[in-house]
């Protein structure tokens, strides 16, 4: 399959046949291009597509996601994804904001921009939006059109970043709402996270592998690590390298009185490398030491 790179903003409006107006930002038509095939496509700056119709699946990462009408996909500097139509030729429609890392640069929203965890997101985690949501959004496209539009002056760099930041603004709320309204199916991604930590220490893995990871644990999840991370935090209000470490005390503290177990012993089963680490991490986490606690609290 073909690899098309775009590493800069007039490589992928030529593609589209649109107007390069400014060399580091531009909202482009997508319904302008040219009939086009399956391609592998690398881009060097910020991507977000509003994709309106089903026009091929969209893959980065292990996943495929079919867009549909109102859906926004986030893609970051050096992503390489994948257009799969099964060998028809298609029309793609739909509407693209790309922006090149330099134009946030020394910016609010440069200072910020790895707040917006969702360009780490993968295509099956894609942000669905309403017909009012798609309207705002397309509002705020449509300003950044008007300062490209407009003869380029002092204000311009500002109005544009400024309407950027407030677009990605809007889609952090949008994926808040998408966490509540998919909550049925977010609860058994939570009940498979508890069940995947019971498993890996009730079996050797811990020793194997190592202490788990929050990456780890969500591949095991088929997430990506960011909205698997999101996710944890929105349903529990605790980031998921905390809950994970709170599991290991869980299950530090059960092993603490089991049986003619040595401190050492309960590290190395825990997956700590060195049993320093664990006691360390231990009292700091419970206020003593595996062997004090072990002595304040045997009956």
């Amino acid at each position: 399959m073909e690899l098309r790179r775009f590493e800069t903003i007039n490589d992928y409006n030529v593609f589209n046949n649109n107007e390069t107006l400014h060399p580091l930002v531009s909202v482009v038509d997508i319904s302008k291009a040219s009939p086009r095939q399956a391609s592998n496509m690398y881009f060097g700056f910020y991507t977000i597509f509003l994709k309106q119709v089903n026009c091929g699946d969209l893959r980065y990462g292990r996943h495929t996601y079919d867009y549909q009408e109102g859906t926004l996909v986030f893609i970051a500097p050096g992503q390489l994804i994948t257009v799969e139509n099964k060998g028809e030729t298609y029309q793609p429609k739909g509407t693209a904001l790309i922006f090149h890392p330099d134009l946030i640069h020394g910016t609010s929203l440069g200072r910020h921009m790895q707040d917006y965890t969702f360009f780490g997101y993968q295509s099956n985690e894609a942000l669905h939006v309403s017909e009012r949501e798609r309207k705002i959004v397309l509002d705020c496209f449509s300003k950044i059109e008007y300062e490209l539009d407009h003869a380029i002056d002092k204000h311009s760099k500002k109005l544009i970043v400024d309407n950027i930041e407030l677009f990605l603004n809007y889609c952090v709320r949008f994926y808040e709402r998408q966490f509540i309204t998919r909550d049925n199916v977010h609860t058994g991604i939570l009940e498979g996270f508890e069940n995947l930590l019971n498993d890996y220490f009730q079996t050797d893995k811990a020793q194997r592998l190592g202490l788990p990871s929050v990456a780890w644990c969500a591949s095991e999840l088929n997430l990506s690590p960011n909205y698997f991370g999101d996710l944890v935090k929105k349903e529990t209000g605790q980031s998921a390298q905390d809950y994970i470490q709170a599991k290991v005390i869980e299950v530090a503290k059960e092993k603490i009185f089991g049986p003619n177990k040595t401190v050492n012993e309960i590290a190395y089963e825990l997956g700590f490398k060195y049993p320093q680490h664990f006691s360390r991490f231990f009292k700091d986490r419970v206020g003593q030491s595996p062997n004090k606690y072990r002595m304040l609290h045997d009956n």
